[in-house]
């Protein structure tokens, strides 16, 4: 079959079912409905670790219309990049009796698994992008990826929180010096003055020297965070899913806690997350070892 016929047709589909899924909610029993607004993103702001994240609640109408705009939103549109993947976090709880939007819900994420499987079947990086975008001009591929999640038993809580994501790279001691290396060359405003900074990037070269020569190491730089939502059905009995897309609550009863997506700062650390230990915290440097 003809590979931008392929996966057009596979797009295309994909999008009729989001279309007839945003209609079937349209006319479904709405229970309640929140959407949390996010500050527009940069293509420089999708590789940084921010501080702060402010985050505005909509309720009612104008925040179904967000939610289902959100379901959509696979177009570069206004969007500078097509590296700007925008989030969605948001809550509807319907009643859904006779669950038919679950089975519509299961046939969008398989339209979505399908079409992701038909553009991965195209092993080249540069012709699977070239491929994709002549087939749907101004995707973003992994927009059209992400899963619609939802829930249809009883959850003790349903809650949102912010999840840290990191960027990783194994490298060798060999590529580690030649690194620190590079660094001596580069100035700092840090450092009062060049000669300072040449002595840090000396102890930091003794750190690694100091090690085997089978040693792993690990670049562990933190990037951007992410919301997500958190379902809780006891103490060990848990998940946690992606809230990048309006979260789906079926059939919702009134024990279940439903919680809000918070504003983020990066001050507000998670005494029970893990204390990363790092060979040079410069660089986020590890030793695996």
């Amino acid at each position: 079959m003809n590979t931008k016929f392929n996966l057009r047709s596979n797009f295309d589909y994909l999008f009729e079912q989001i279309n007839i899924f945003c209609d079937e909610i349209k006319s479904s029993e709405i229970i309640n409905c929140n959407y949390y607004l996010l500050p527009e993103v940069t293509e420089e702001d999708e590789k940084k670790a921010p501080d702060n994240i402010s985050v505005s609640k909509i309720t009612g109408d104008i925040a179904l219309e967000k939610c289902l705009s959100g379901y959509k939103d696979v177009f570069v549109g206004n969007k500078k990049s097509g590296k700007i993947l925008t989030r969605h976090p948001g809550l509807i709880a319907i009643n859904d009796p006779n669950l038919s939007l679950k089975s519509r819900i299961i046939e969008v994420n398989k339209a979505k698994k399908s079409f992701k499987e038909s553009i991965l079947e195209i092993n080249n990086n540069d012709a699977r992008f070239e491929a994709v975008h002549n087939a749907v001009p101004n995707l973003i591929t992994l927009a059209a990826y992400r899963n619609i999640h939802f829930e249809e038993t009883i959850p003790y809580s349903v809650r949102f929180t912010w999840m840290k994501k990191h960027s990783s790279i194994t490298l060798s001691k060999k590529v580690a010096l030649e690194m620190l290396n590079k660094s001596s060359g580069y100035s700092n405003p840090r450092v009062i003055d060049q000669q300072n900074w040449m002595q840090i990037v000396e102890s930091e070269k003794l750190r690694v020297g100091s090690l085997s020569e089978k040693s792993k190491l690990r670049i562990k730089r933190p990037t951007r965070v992410t919301p997500e939502v958190n379902v809780r059905f006891s103490a060990k009995n848990r998940y946690h899913v992606s809230a990048a897309l309006p979260f789906i609550l079926l059939n919702p009863q009134s024990e279940t806690k439903l919680g809000e997506l918070p504003s983020y700062n990066s001050a507000n650390v998670d005494v029970r997350k893990k204390d990363y230990s790092y060979l040079i915290e410069r660089i986020y440097l590890e030793n695996l070892d």
